[in-house]
């Protein structure tokens, strides 16, 4: 597989997440979508992101819920929900990777893909995610 930076590979997953958010279409599927739309293939970071995420998305939802009570995770976009589940699950499950670079990226993304409003939403469960993480 052809390597990619991290953004790129965030970026990659996220798209996965997303379309499968909104379709349920097969992940393999999925990724030769990817392949085909971006002329690379998923490289390894984002295959471990992607399959961290589908396989904690119930309890990822309930922290992002537990951090952001006025707005859970089934009523925000897909896109949003997906950003936060990536962003939580390296938080919670990636010590290797910098909480602050995991905030860092899931609120460049949410600016570039989503709204202003989206970062600030994605920033401020994350911070609070973080600050639990380390008390």
């Amino acid at each position: 597989m052809t390597s990619t930076s991290r953004r790129q590979a965030r970026r990659d997953a996220m798209v996965v997440l997303y379309q499968h958010d909104l379709t349920g279409s097969p992940i393999d599927e999925l990724y030769n979508n990817l392949q085909r739309e971006s002329g690379h293939e998923a490289d390894d970071f984002t295959r471990e992101e992607v399959d961290g995420v589908l396989s904690s998305a119930q309890e990822l939802d309930r922290e992002i819920d537990s951090y952001s009570r006025s707005w859970p995770a089934h009523r925000m976009a897909a896109l949003e929900r997906s950003i936060l589940r990536i962003g939580m699950y390296e938080i919670r499950q990636r010590p290797e990777i910098p909480i602050e670079a995991t905030i860092d990226e899931a609120v460049t993304l949410a600016k570039r893909f989503c709204s202003r409003e989206a970062a600030a939403l994605v920033n401020g469960v994350l911070g609070k995610a973080a600050e639990s993480q380390t008390q």
